[in-house]
């Protein structure tokens, strides 16, 4: 994977049910399962944003800046895999639209009018994520974290 190009990824987590306060946002309930964060990494850094994700969830050791980072600091919640595909296209929402189901009002999508950037499953959602992006016309890359 060459993190210096410009792209879309999913983050797929492992969680235990338990609640989190995130940020000014309030508490939110995470049932157990697997939950889905749809990203972008258009800016000038690319990928890397990608790496920034798997170190935060290693490390633990930061601040949280974004929604999704209240994840990786919790305890209940396991980084399993993140999903990726080059693209320079604004692909984000749709990815997000794609996916649909069940999922997390309101969370990392403030800058966009998408209900959800969050997104829930019972089970492994892996086949379904590659899924959706081959339908979107992207090539999936699957990091194991």
């Amino acid at each position: 994977m060459d993190f210096s190009k410009k792209g879309v990824y999913c983050l797929v987590f492992e969680n235990r049910d338990c609640v989190i306060e995130v940020g000014k946002k309030g508490a939110f309930s995470f049932p157990e399962g697997f939950h889905i964060y749809v990203g972008s990494a258009l800016g000038p850094g690319g990928m890397k944003r990608v790496k920034r994700h798997i170190e935060l969830s290693l490390k633990g050791d930061k601040n949280p800046k974004w929604h999704v980072d209240y994840l990786h600091l919790n305890p209940s919640f396991r980084l399993s895999r993140a999903v990726c595909a080059s693209t320079s296209d604004r692909l984000e929402c749709e990815l997000a639209l794609s996916l649909g189901g069940a999922s997390v009002t309101g969370f990392g999508c403030t800058d966009c009018s998408c209900r959800s950037h969050l997104f829930y499953r019972e089970k492994d959602p892996l086949p379904e994520i590659t899924g959706v992006f081959e339908a979107l016309g992207l090539l999936p890359v699957v990091l194991e974290c």
